[in-house]
């Protein structure tokens, strides 16, 4: 959502900036700093703009240059004389004056002391306005596919290291299952030793709690899911929400490798994931 566009076109003597910048944002935020005359043309820049810009919070800076300074300005003498009048009287009750260069600058800048001219916008200036817009426009979806196609890359490269230690899972398997079953005998032994019990019973607890530490559901889950991230991230168009919702479920599988994993070399597997996730999350702010 992040970008970036800058475009000037000139009409009628006068040079128009456009300047486009984004950061991300849930929804589409708009601000607008510009000449108190283009303001009766907001609505219709918001909704331009609204056709090319889905998210983020987007700063519009539109900026006039005359190429004739004179007629930018009109002066308006009787007021500046008004506020000199005042300001000096006011000053002479504390044994001052405003007899110096920095009052007139003060008083040029109140209210229509100095008023910009025209006040409204011409056609053919609008035209030109609406021109610039949408090279600024063009220069910033161009922008932010820039950075889109650098920042898929990278969240696919860790989407490749998550699915390379989920294969790294599997040389600890036999491992795993070595110690489950030591553990387990160990625990029958002195269980049969001490107290009787009904096979049936036992026979139905065993399976449970085979099927508890068993991980190839979570394993085939969370390949499933990153295969899926990465079609959607490659053949789709703002996609951002989606593959938010993928990384989510992509977490729930991961935190329950963990959970289920009782071996020390998964679970450090399991950690180094997770940060290959965060890192993906954060990425992910980042895209539509």
């Amino acid at each position: 959502m992040t970008g970036y566009g800058k475009a000037e076109q000139t009409a009628e003597k006068k040079k128009i900036t456009v300047e486009l910048r984004s950061l991300n944002s849930k929804a589409l935020d708009m601000t607008f700093k510009m000449p108190a005359h283009y303001r009766e043309k907001e609505h219709a820049l918001r909704s331009e703009i609204a056709r090319t810009v889905q998210r983020g919070k987007l700063e519009v800076l539109i900026a006039v240059e005359e190429d004739d300074p004179g007629a930018l300005t009109a002066f308006h003498g009787e007021l500046f004389l008004a506020y000199y009048t005042r300001l000096d009287a006011l000053l002479k009750t504390v044994g001052s004056s405003a007899r110096d260069e920095q009052a007139a600058q003060a008083i040029l800048r109140l209210p229509a002391v100095l008023e910009g001219l025209p006040p409204a916008v011409s056609d053919g200036e609008w035209q030109t306005l609406s021109a610039c817009l949408q090279q600024a426009l063009a220069d910033f979806d161009h922008f932010r596919q820039e950075e889109g196609q650098a920042l898929g890359a990278d969240i696919l490269a860790h989407v490749a290291a998550i699915e390379q230690l989920l294969d790294d899972i599997a040389v600890y398997e036999p491992q795993r299952i070595e110690s489950l079953r030591q553990r387990l005998n160990a625990g029958l032994e002195a269980f049969f030793h001490t107290v009787g019990y009904d096979k049936n019973r036992f026979e139905q607890e065993l399976l449970y709690y085979l099927e508890k530490i068993d991980i190839t559901e979570e394993k085939i889950r969370l390949r499933q899911h990153c295969r899926h991230f990465c079609q959607t991230i490659e053949h789709e168009t703002a996609a951002g929400r989606k593959l938010g919702f993928i990384a989510q479920e992509m977490g729930r599988e991961i935190n329950t490798l963990g959970a289920k994993a009782n071996c020390a070399d998964i679970q450090q597997r399991v950690v180094q994931m997770k940060d290959e996730l965060e890192k993906i999350k954060e990425q992910l702010l980042n895209i539509l």
